[in-house]
């Protein structure tokens, strides 16, 4: 069975540094070797090989196109970035270049920059257990960063009629999240409040504004105080409070290796902020 190996244009430039010599002019092979050979500064007019001192090809696979040149001009010196009939590449091995239009540096789709992500890390994309991955990552994507998606304003569906006095809250409310910094998730509880100043919402809706902030490439922090500004703005409460905590897989898998650890924030505002008493009731009850 034929296995694909992508080239990367790392591997091509480290190629042409081994190949290029002060002095010499090169010849590219039409194409691949034209194209290998467009990257150096003494290339020569692609029609005059006669003029150059080494002619390029980007493969030698039969060694066909390599014994042609060979024998029409036997004093030039022949090189390939790539040689599969000396047995350094596998015979089943088929070679993408970086400027052919199934190689991943040529299209420029979600999919293929994962593939590329895949090769970097030194994966084969084309294994079996890889092929489909660039689209299963894509549609994780679609629910992970859903917050992009969606506004906050829409999440207040507000009751007027409501004849409320007290604090309104919502506790251990589950969120997951991935941080700006590496790409990494972060996932714990937040405990959300306000204090009505006549309109509520509904008790659904404190989860949603959280996920909608949260469903993005986010800072803990910033949650925190997003959640807050938006009851705010609003819903005008005489105060709103949110405190999250969470596990950060970025300091948790690399970095200081702190499994254990879980970091917490408080955002308040208004009541809670001002008023010693509104706070520790918050607290409180949370506990």
């Amino acid at each position: 069975m034929t296995k694909k190996r992508y080239i990367t244009w790392n591997e091509i430039f480290d190629r042409l540094v081994e190949i290029d010599r002060p002095g010499t002019l090169i010849y590219g092979v039409p194409k691949g070797g034209m194209i290998a050979t467009g990257f150096l500064k003494r290339a020569t007019s692609m029609y005059y090989p006669d003029s150059a001192d080494i002619i390029l090809d980007d493969l030698i696979d039969s060694g066909k196109t390599r014994n042609i040149y060979r024998e029409k001009y036997p004093d030039k010196e022949f090189v390939a970035m790539f040689n599969k009939s000396n047995g350094s590449i596998p015979p089943d091995e088929w070679l993408v270049f970086p400027w052919e239009a199934d190689h991943p540096a040529g299209e420029d789709t979600i999919q293929q920059n994962i593939v590329r992500q895949l090769q970097y890390i030194g994966e084969d994309p084309e294994r079996e257990g890889l092929k489909e991955t660039p689209d299963r990552v894509v549609r994780s994507w679609d629910e992970l960063f859903a917050g992009y998606n969606e506004e906050p304003e829409d999440v207040f569906k507000i009751f007027d009629d409501e004849k409320v006095g007290g604090m309104v809250y919502l506790k251990d409310i589950e969120f997951y999240s991935m941080c700006e910094h590496h790409l990494l998730s972060f996932s714990g509880v937040a405990h959300i409040a306000y204090i009505p100043n006549g309109p509520v919402i509904g008790t659904s809706k404190m989860a949603r504004l959280l996920d909608i902030f949260a469903r993005r490439l986010q800072l803990q922090e910033r949650i925190g105080e997003q959640v807050t500004d938006a009851l705010m703005k609003y819903l005008k409460p005489i105060g709103a409070a949110c405190i999250i905590e969470a596990k950060h897989l970025c300091m948790a898998c690399r970095g200081v290796k702190k499994q254990h650890s879980v970091m917490g924030y408080s955002s308040m505002k208004g009541a809670f902020l001002d008023d010693a008493r509104a706070r520790a009731e918050f607290i409180a009850l949370i506990k």
